[in-house]
């Protein structure tokens, strides 16, 4: 099985005092040594297994696999999360945690509802493609028993018109991220919520799932490049306004910035949106809400693979700001840092009007 995880960590500082004795001769305890190697190893280990993607290879991805029954498995693995983040949700104890700051000094939280979504997805999708390789935003913290995880169904009916296509489960890679928009999801404000499955062949983003999870706003979207996509997502209509003063969805830790680059370049008139989540963000665009998504610093992979591959599929276009295609290896850098630009329309034009907009 090949894995990463990504997660922050905090080593706490470790000191092993050799014990004075026998007047000014120090004595050496020998279990204190081992105890002195151990720690070193397992701090090593820990770093390693933190700071550093992980992977795990008890598994390697062999033979070929149906990307039709991967999209399949994929919507319910993405709704399987949706019901753990309402469950943990609706009990009120989400037991946050911080994983630290983002570079715009914002609160990164991690709660049980990412824990369990990561679970129930990562797992399934584990039990259901053994040696698929997976990158998902959370870490697993136990041991799972793959004899009590229920595999996921091969045949949904929105896919099955679809027509099948194996290819080698070597060049696939699944980006998972459990729960995008955390720091909403704190405050309770669950419409900005996902929890998204996106898969990458070669490293292009092929298929994107995008689930709301939460009743008011409850749905599915979901998106295979040059095959189809789920009948509740469509193209909104062209409008020149768009040209001059386009509504720009941001996200809410740096609107400020993007508002005085934005005026800048349209003129006051023109309208920032701030919002919670990159998925949602790329939802927005196809609600008709938004013309343009931009962020301006770095940006996880796993945020962005499934709305990449949407907006590939109907003739979108996601880049970084300067307008390179990002790609989704399971080798590659986790870390998108070049910002991030996603239009329905008129992207090449958007991109001279914001290169100066990385990094604010």
């Amino acid at each position: 099985m090949n894995i990463i995880y990504a997660h922050e960590v905090q080593s706490d500082s470790k000191r092993i005092f050799l014990k004075k004795t026998m007047g000014n001769v120090m004595k050496v305890n020998p279990i204190a040594i081992l105890l002195l190697v151990f720690l070193g190893f397992t701090t090593v280990y820990y770093v390693h297994r933190t700071w550093y993607p992980s992977k795990l290879g008890d598994i390697k991805p062999t033979g070929d696999i149906n990307l039709k029954k991967l999209l399949s498995a994929a919507i319910y693995a993405a709704e399987r999360g949706g019901i753990e983040v309402k469950k943990v949700r609706r009990a009120a104890d989400l037991h946050e945690q911080s994983k630290g700051k983002t570079k715009e000094g914002a609160n990164n939280p991690v709660t049980d509802g990412d824990m369990k979504s990561h679970e129930a997805i990562v797992y399934a999708l584990r039990v259901t493609f053994p040696g698929l390789p997976i990158v998902s935003e959370e870490h697993e913290t136990k041991q799972w028993d793959s004899q009590k995880v229920m595999p996921l169904s091969l045949e949904h009916p929105d896919v099955a018109s679809l027509t099948d296509l194996l290819v080698p489960m070597k060049d696939v890679t699944v980006w998972v991220d459990p729960l995008d928009a955390t720091q909403e999801y704190t405050e309770n404000l669950t419409d900005y919520v996902t929890t998204m499955v996106a898969v990458a062949v070669n490293g292009e983003p092929i298929i994107g799932v995008i689930h709301k999870p939460f009743k008011k706003t409850e749905k599915t979207v979901w998106a295979w490049v040059g095959h189809g996509h789920s009948e509740n997502l469509n193209l909104p209509s062209f409008k020149s306004i768009i040209k001059t003063s386009p509504r720009i969805i941001v996200s809410r830790s740096h609107a400020g910035g993007v508002k005085g680059v934005a005026t800048e370049t349209f003129g006051q008139e023109v309208k920032v949106i701030p919002a919670g989540g990159a998925g949602f963000k790329v939802l927005e665009l196809f609600e008709d809400n938004a013309d343009v998504y931009i962020h301006t610093t770095l940006i996880k992979k796993w945020d962005i693979c499934a709305g990449n591959a949407i907006l590939k599929e109907m003739n979108g276009k996601m880049t970084t700001l300067a307008g390179q295609d990002i790609t989704y290896d399971f080798n590659s850098d986790p870390k998108n840092e070049g910002g991030l630009l996603a239009t329905i329309w008129d992207h090449k034009n958007f991109l001279e009007k914001f290169e100066k907009a990385h990094g604010v």
